[in-house]
């Protein structure tokens, strides 16, 4: 099997990136070796993983790196399955560049107001930047944060036409429990049945993601 690399990407810090990162990397690490790229100077990624316990380490590698990431990721795709990179907050600078030069994927968190989805309408010049100089790059959003009683108001789907990017079906509700897992260096899936709600949204955007 070919490895993938999805990079998670948006210039507007809080949208929970690395939340939807390792979340998605603890999933694939079940369907294969799978990397995450702390590619933020915050080192959230990196941060987390170490949280977790010598007893039960995160299910993911997790590996920093500065700068541009093109030569690098070559270099790792002959090692994982999978590549989830971390992105930062922003859509210029070599770290962003190489990622989305060399993923099959960006996947773009969003929170669920039209204001926050407007402020990432100029996501799609970027990326459309990135797609002329990587043909295999497709790029979706993730809809976060949902609140469990609300559904996408007739202003978000306006503001998500908008943006000229196709949207996931699949939405991440409001959970405490992605909090949670991040506090304790782990992933959804780890968390029992409180997490089990949560898990099953990641398999779908896997699921989604993949067909």
């Amino acid at each position: 099997m070919s490895s993938r690399v999805i990079a998670v990407v948006n210039q507007k810090g809080g949208t929970g990136k690395t939340t939807l990162t390792m979340n998605l990397a603890a999933g694939l690490a079940r369907r294969g070796r799978t990397l995450v790229v702390d590619a933020d100077p915050q080192g959230s990624a990196g941060q987390w993983a170490r949280m977790s316990s010598e007893r039960k380490p995160f299910p993911a590698s997790v590996f920093a790196v500065a700068g541009p990431l093109d030569r690098e990721l070559a270099n790792l795709r002959r090692d994982y399955d999978f590549v989830v990179i971390d992105c930062p907050p922003t859509l210029e600078g070599g770290a962003v560049n190489g990622a989305l030069a060399a993923a099959d994927l960006a996947l773009i968190p969003v929170l669920p107001s039209p204001v926050d989805l407007w402020g990432s309408v100029r996501m799609g010049t970027g990326l459309e930047d990135a797609q002329r100089a990587n043909r295999d790059l497709q790029a979706r959003i993730v809809v976060n944060q949902l609140e469990v009683r609300s559904a996408l108001s007739r202003a978000m789907k306006h503001a998500l036409m908008e943006i000229d990017i196709p949207a996931l079906e699949q939405t991440l509700r409001r959970r405490a429990i992605y909090r949670r897992s991040a506090l304790e260096g782990s992933s959804v899936y780890d968390l029992g049945k409180p997490g089990q709600a949560a898990a099953a949204e990641i398999e779908a955007i896997i699921e989604e993601v993949s067909q």
